[in-house]
């Protein structure tokens, strides 16, 4: 296995993705950027949620 071919590190990711150049971007593109950062907000959220309700959820039945 390559370097390149090696999973990247969730921290490399998001690191990479708030370094990466935005000047060159037309405003279409800009716009696609930001619909995409905006549905990715709305999984992470919505996995956030899940996992609320699961541990809401796990409580209430080791509570009784």
């Amino acid at each position: 296995m390559e370097i390149d071919d090696a999973p990247r590190r969730r921290s490399d990711t998001l690191a990479a993705l708030t370094a990466e150049d935005l000047d060159p971007l037309s405003q279409e593109e800009l716009a696609a950027r930001v619909a995409a950062l905006e549905a990715e907000i709305a999984r992470t959220r919505r996995r956030m949620q899940h996992a609320v309700n699961q541990r809401a959820s796990a409580d209430a039945l080791f509570r009784t």
